[in-house]
């Protein structure tokens, strides 16, 4: 009987030692493939630039020095980054709320399921495919040509780029609705636009709520930046006081704009929770 068990003990330690057969070690040979192509377009990459290493490494120790002074906040100059933060979240709200109206709009067109207007889908895609391709400081930059330095033309250039995502992002989130509900709604003969807002609107709220946290999140970190372009808020005092050297004063700053942009992340989350 001890026999036995222990034979048995053996067959089944044999087993364990034995490796599972992969299925699909056909699709796994991609991963190599993909890793080597990344590597050799790292290289080229590295060649084409140009970089001199010797002065890389020759100027890495001086960012520990430039970070312990952004580190050592200058809190004289608060009012001017206080006026300056809350036009930075004034841009980032405002083109935000005009992109989702008009996403909202533009997103019912181009969704595949709510007009069943394949040429207007297709065109109303097309369109914001190309708006979205073009980076946001074009945009702003080319607001700025036509409206003048200050926030206008930052709140114009990032409602552009704003809603061209807003329109993709809203377009997938009505598509994703189940057919038959919408299918079950005409058979009642339901108008187009009534079952928009009163079925697949409130059903793809939730997604709407998430893709629009995120954007405002974005908005509020590409404010930061455009500002150095002349678009007003924020960015305009980090980029004036790094170029004068004053680094506890743009340390400062740029410690309110992560903070805050932390305080939307954290707000949108419980929010989405909530809902």
């Amino acid at each position: 009987m001890k026999d036995s068990v222990i034979d048995l003990r053996k067959e089944e330690k044999k087993r364990a030692r034995k490796k599972i057969p992969v299925a699909c070690a056909q699709r796994n040979r991609f991963i190599p493939g993909f890793m080597i192509a990344c590597a050799l377009l790292s290289i080229l990459s590295l060649l084409y630039l140009d970089i001199d290493w010797l002065k890389l490494l020759s100027r890495t120790p001086e960012i520990g020095g430039v970070f312990w002074e952004l580190l050592q906040f200058d809190f004289s100059s608060m009012d001017v980054i206080g006026s300056s933060l809350l036009e930075t979240v004034s841009i980032a709200v405002l083109s935000l709320l005009y992109s989702l109206v008009l996403g909202v709009i533009f997103g019912m067109l181009a969704a595949r399921n709510i007009l069943r207007l394949p040429w207007l889908s297709v065109f109303t895609q097309s369109f914001f495919t190309f708006l979205r391709a073009v980076p946001t400081p074009v945009w702003v930059l080319l607001m700025l040509v036509c409206l003048g330095m200050g926030p206008e033309a930052g709140v114009a250039g990032l409602c552009v780029h704003t809603t061209a995502f807003f329109t993709k992002s809203f377009a997938q989130s009505f598509e994703s609705i189940p057919e038959e509900t919408i299918e079950a709604l005409e058979a009642t003969g339901t108008g187009r636009l009534s079952i928009f807002t009163n079925a697949v609107l409130p059903a793809a709220f939730s997604q709407i709520v998430a893709w629009t946290g995120m954007r405002l999140e974005t908005n509020f970190s590409e404010c930061a930046i455009l500002g150095m372009v002349g678009a007003g808020g924020i960015g305009y005092v980090i980029s004036r006081n790094l170029q004068g050297y004053e680094y506890g004063t743009a340390g400062l700053a740029i410690f309110l704009v992560f903070l805050i942009a932390y305080c939307i992340e954290r707000l949108f989350v419980r929010v989405k929770r909530m809902l």
